[in-house]
């Protein structure tokens, strides 16, 4: 993916000044890095099916298509309109039929179809209505399937909010609430689907239930720290390893389990699982899972690795920090900004010019009422650490293009963007408590938007230090 070709983000390019070249190879390392996780181009290259034998090979595994089976296609998340239409192009018309879930805005154009793969657009990171519809329209095309059928499933990031069916007695109302909850209290990605799988009727390997005793081939692109299957997309084709009283332990935890603090009928619920009341997930053994196989196309780590060689052909010194980064966005700031003063006095750990990328996923305790994201706050902690800085760059990257409840995807942090903002007349710490960096760089000019890059493999975070 070609950034500076991207026409959201030339506005970022327009009067930066001596920064400007600088930028360009920021952008340049982290298009590298988004193209090598095109999720289109790393699902063709996971699938070889050899029509005349009826072969599949997924990862160097090798599957029957039963000639007189269906084959069916279903899944969600924020990459699954490119993932599908690779499955399309793969299978063509073996194709019986398909329903794919995806976040507004990131349908084909007028959210069309895919052969006879439909998509149907929902609300990410919340639940809405849309989705739960489209739930259900992807359960009903597994009803009724045999052991001579095959299902292909395509699961990506934003998948937990995008593919849901919540238990009985539990309404969309309660889980809006509930997301809103955990979002605001710090609750990692993790810990987020831990809860969910325990409320749902298709998470945490039920989808494979429901779609039992046919074949179930399940189609990964990673957007969770170290890519546990039964984390990604909260894990519909895999067995569970969680149990209610691992749910039940996160809400002690974040301080959630006070009598308004989450929904009645959740609580309820899971107290009732806790009791041993309602069924748990299915969990690791279970013979469900004998003709079930699920398979990574792509990860954060891909991503990194590639904009390392990226940084390498420009010419920087490159190290891959870490692909587990997790913690408060603007802790985490300060730890990239520490590794670069240590650069900059003492040429190490790596000499200049140097790159390092970062791969994760950070979280925000929400205080104040402003608006941004967890890269944007990220960036904005960098700034204030990097006050007064010389040729230092620290770029957070949602690489879904979607950092939060906004259209930024992350923001450009850099020794004067302090400065900038302060003969702006504006407080860069009244920001950072308020929760509001993107209104504090869209005022400084250093919002990063990229619009739907059509993948999602967590964040990324680059450093340069020149």
């Amino acid at each position: 993916m070609n950034l500076l070709e991207n026409p959201l983000v030339r506005p970022l390019l327009e009067g930066a000044g001596p920064a400007l070249p600088r930028r360009k190879q920021a952008l340049e390392i982290l298009g590298a890095a988004l193209a090598a996780v095109d999720p289109y181009q790393a699902v063709r290259q996971a699938l070889v099916f050899d029509r005349a034998t009826n072969r599949l090979t997924v990862g160097g595994r090798d599957f029957r298509l039963d000639p007189a089976g269906k084959l069916i296609v279903v899944g969600a998340g924020k990459a699954g309109t490119p993932m599908a239409q690779a499955v399309a192009a793969v299978f063509g018309d073996r194709v019986s039929a398909g329903l794919v879930t995806v976040k507004y805005g990131y349908g084909p154009e007028q959210v069309g179809s895919a052969g006879p793969i439909r998509f149907r657009e929902a609300g990410h990171p919340v639940l809405d209505e849309a989705g739960i519809r489209a739930t259900t329209e992807i359960t009903g095309l597994l009803e009724g399937l045999t052991e001579r059928d095959t299902v292909v499933a395509v699961i990506s990031g934003g998948g937990s909010a995008l593919l849901e069916e919540p238990v009985e007695g539990v309404s969309l109302a309660n889980m809006q609430q509930l997301a809103t909850a955990l979002l605001k209290g710090g609750a990692t990605i993790n810990q987020l689907n831990t809860i969910r799988k325990h409320l749902s009727r298709v998470k945490g390997g039920q989808l494979a239930r429901l779609a039992a005793p046919a074949q179930v081939i399940g189609l990964l692109l990673s957007d969770v720290v170290g890519s546990p299957l039964d984390v990604i997309g909260s894990g519909p084709t895999v067995p569970d390893t969680s149990t209610f009283q691992d749910a039940w332990a996160i809400l002690e935890r974040l301080g959630l389990t006070g009598d308004n603090a989450i929904p009645g009928p959740i609580r309820d619920y899971l107290q009732k699982g806790l009791a041993g009341e309602v069924s748990e997930t299915p969990k690791p053994g279970d013979p469900l899972f004998e003709h079930v196989f699920t398979y990574i196309v792509g990860d954060n780590r891909v991503a990194a690795l590639a904009g390392l060689e990226k940084a390498r052909q420009l010419g920087f010194n490159t190290m891959l920090l870490s692909t587990f980064i997790e913690g408060e966005a603007r802790e985490v700031a300060r730890v990239f900004c520490g590794i670069a003063r240590e650069i900059l006095a003492s040429n190490g750990p790596l000499k200049r010019p140097a790159c390092l990328i970062a791969g994760g996923e950070t979280t925000v305790t929400v205080r104040g009422d402003g608006l941004g994201g967890r890269n944007q706050e990220m960036a904005l902690a960098a700034a204030l650490a990097l006050d007064g800085l010389e040729n230092v760059l620290i770029v957070p990257l949602a690489t879904d293009g979607s950092d939060g409840p906004n259209d930024a995807a992350g923001a450009f942090a850099e020794g004067d963007t302090v400065r900038q903002a302060r003969a702006l007349a504006l407080d860069p710490f009244d920001y950072l408590q308020r929760n509001d960096a993107y209104h504090f760089f869209e005022k400084t000019g250093g919002l990063l938007k990229t619009g739907p890059t059509n993948t999602n493999v967590n964040d990324l975070t680059l450093v340069l230090v020149w």
